[in-house]
């Protein structure tokens, strides 16, 4: 699952504020809102990509194993998005999550003299030494969601935003629970040992602390698989009696969570989930259960780190900015999904 420091995070659908939204949307040719006839000039000449056929560019790809749905989505939008240019050929190894053999992998693609790297790492600190190889032979590198330990073993880093995921969870919840005394929370979190889950739920208790009616009165960790989420979520319905809403971290897990609901009987809460998959984006439009919700880690990120990889191939900027150079940093907006907006971000959801 992902891991994230870097923030630089834009709320505006145009960029990257939704996961239904790529970088393509940005990367098309920029204009000026000015009347200045220099300044239009100027703008217009911003050498900025589009999906017009440009300079081939070759685009090494190392990516996960995909054992688990969020990890095959981004390996099924990188490939996705290589297809739809024309100058672009992609470079992809077998997924790994072993850092040794990602290693190797990057090696050989370095050793191919590939245009750019896409690298979402398995283990970031542990494969910074292999991205900054990567950079000093003069291959730039677009770190995916992953982070590596220094920012000079990449060129732009693109990923979600952990902490944000919590946040928006935890006010969607306080504002469904703001007129009810002594509101119960409770939390199936993922891997504790992760970076990731703990800022999950530092930005879910923050949230909290807008609303004094509202407290949490239980945590239990899981691993982000089907069955540790249905045990976990077992565990905490027999110690917890009653309580207003879940958040749960991971729509995986929580396909076994939501089991052990169904096995329990129980209905006399609101659900939150947690990433974007499929099963829980159509479980949300059918508003006939406990999932209300889900708070989304979008995928697309990898196919927008395609994009700003063409980009830098083809030493272009972004459509939109007025900088002649891709941003350093992108974090992709954490949107809250329900009944409301679900028909939107469908497409989106990853099996």
């Amino acid at each position: 699952m992902p891991q994230h420091t870097s923030r630089f995070t834009s709320r505006r659908g145009l960029l990257f504020g939704t996961a239904a939204v790529g970088a393509g949307a940005l990367l098309a040719g920029c204009t000026s809102n000015d009347s200045s006839d220099d300044e239009s000039e100027a703008a217009n000449d911003q050498p900025a990509a589009s999906d017009s056929p440009g300079k081939p560019v070759t685009i090494g790809f190392a990516g996960p194993q995909a054992d688990h749905g969020w990890l095959n989505a981004i390996n099924d939008n990188a490939k996705n998005r290589a297809k739809k240019y024309s100058d672009v050929t992609l470079e992809i190894t077998e997924g790994s999550n072993d850092t040794a053999q990602q290693i190797g992998q990057i090696e050989t693609l370095i050793n191919k003299k590939v245009d750019v790297l896409v690298v979402l790492p398995a283990d970031g600190k542990a494969l910074t030494q292999v991205g900054l190889k990567a950079m000093r032979a003069g291959i730039p590198v677009v770190n995916l969601d992953r982070v590596f330990n220094t920012p000079q073993a990449y060129r732009c880093w693109i990923g979600g935003d952990n902490y944000g995921m919590g946040l928006n969870a935890g006010h969607y919840i306080g504002e469904k629970l703001k007129g009810k005394s002594n509101a119960k929370v409770i939390e199936l979190a993922g891997l504790d040992n992760l970076e990731l889950t703990k800022q999950r739920t530092k930005g879910f208790d923050d949230a909290l602390k807008n609303y004094p009616n509202v407290r949490k009165v239980a945590r239990q960790a899981a691993d982000f698989t089907v069955e540790s989420g249905q045990a976990k979520m077992a565990q905490l319905l027999q110690a917890q009696s009653s309580f207003d809403a879940l958040w749960n971290h991971d729509d995986d897990q929580g396909v076994g969570a939501l089991r052990a609901i169904d096995q329990a009987g129980r209905d006399d809460f609101l659900m939150v989930g947690g990433a974007g998959a499929l099963s829980a984006l159509q479980a949300i439009k059918q508003d006939n259960g406990v999932l209300k919700a889900t708070v989304l880690y979008p995928p697309t990120m990898a196919a927008s780190a395609i994009d700003l990889a063409r980009a830098l191939g083809q030493s272009k900027g972004i459509g939109g900015l007025a900088e002649f150079e891709i941003p350093a940093s992108l974090t992709l907006y954490s949107a809250v999904v329900d009944k409301t907006n679900v028909d939107q971000y469908m497409s989106t959801g990853f099996k």
